[in-house]
């Protein structure tokens, strides 16, 4: 069964880039058909979708992100991660990683707090 393992720091600074890693165990991220994705529950607020990196390298963005968000993968290390920039206050939240296939997995989540 696909496992997958947020990690990054906890605390970053308004306007600085936040910076997660997704680690897949028992999967590729280079397998046919699956899309491997980014979400976030700011507090009190529901899922919001960012974007995703699909088998084949291509990408896609929330239309509200795209402007700030990048997600690029290391197939060597079978990582996928999170590059948003500027960041306010607005972006803390619990960030998922997640696949889309046949049935869908997230991690755990991890907390992101922007504050100085």
């Amino acid at each position: 069964q696909v496992q997958l393992q947020e990690s990054g720091p906890g605390l970053v600074k308004p306007s600085q880039t936040l910076s997660l890693t997704c680690t897949v165990s028992f999967g590729s991220i280079t397998t046919n058909n699956q899309y491997w994705n980014w979400i976030r529950q700011p507090p009190g607020k529901g899922l919001e979708w960012i974007g995703y990196i699909a088998y084949s390298g291509a990408t896609s963005y929330s239309p509200s992100l795209k402007s700030r968000t990048s997600i690029s993968r290391d197939t060597s290390k079978n990582q996928f991660t999170l590059q948003l920039t500027s960041v306010t206050p607005a972006d803390t939240a619990v960030y998922f990683c997640g696949r889309w296939a046949d049935s869908i997995y997230w991690g755990q989540g991890t907390q992101v707090t922007v504050a100085s």
